[in-house]
């Protein structure tokens, strides 16, 4: 009866497992997209960047504060109709994607922002005295020297991911968190949810060491 039960929950854990690996994966990519360019913008129009723009920087900067600030589940019901327009669905792994990138988007933004911040000043100087544009400041020195700072940025977005989606299976988002919900919780199966959230836990490790030595590894090459 143990061994059954036990093949039970393995049988159930690769396709959730999978279901989350590509909710996160795939909504990381897309919240960068959005993010990438926002962060920069942030961090070019600031007090102390390249074009400073006081009143669009605070403009922008407290949108992204108000998005990072809204909890992951009332955005995800308010987006169920936008979803729906996209998705012809609000439910299930690739519905969720959209949810998801959405709410990663504003912390990416920071994210960047504070990494382009943390370039040394006497780098941007010198960029300046050579001629070098703002575009090519971006491009070759601020981008490149906040590398590290940037991979280990986007593995922490990723973590919150892992996290964001374990939620979304409360509305049905597929994935390691439904697999908890409707069959550890809703049918009293504490195996099931343990099982859930030991490889959500192995994932959120798996992520942090691979971003820590691709981190360093850039550091070491500096």
């Amino acid at each position: 009866m143990v061994n059954e039960r036990l093949m039970e929950v393995l049988s159930m854990l690769p396709q959730a497992t999978l279901e989350t690996v590509f909710m996160t994966f795939a909504s990381a990519i897309l919240a960068s997209l959005l993010g990438f360019p926002l962060g920069t913008y942030l961090f070019v129009t600031s007090p102390a960047g390249l074009v400073p723009r006081r009143i669009t920087y605070n403009i922008v900067s407290r949108i992204v504060n108000l998005l990072r600030s809204l909890p992951f589940i009332i955005l995800m019901i308010l987006l169920i109709p936008f979803t729906r327009l996209i998705i012809k669905t609000s439910i299930g792994p690739t519905a969720v994607i959209i949810p998801l990138s959405l709410a990663a988007a504003p912390f990416v933004a920071r994210v960047v922002e504070s990494a382009l911040e943390e370039v040394d000043k006497g780098v941007l100087t010198a960029a300046r005295a050579m001629g070098s544009t703002n575009l090519q400041i971006i491009f070759k020195v601020l981008i490149p020297e906040a590398l590290p700072a940037l991979v280990s940025g986007l593995a922490l977005t990723i973590i919150n991911l892992i996290g964001y989606s374990a939620m979304a299976g409360a509305l049905g988002g597929g994935g390691l968190g439904d697999l908890a919900i409707r069959y550890g919780y809703y049918r009293f199966r504490i195996d099931v949810t343990i099982a859930a959230v030991i490889i959500i836990l192995i994932l959120v490790e798996a992520v942090q060491m691979t971003g820590t030595i691709i981190s360093r590894r850039l550091m070491a090459k500096r």
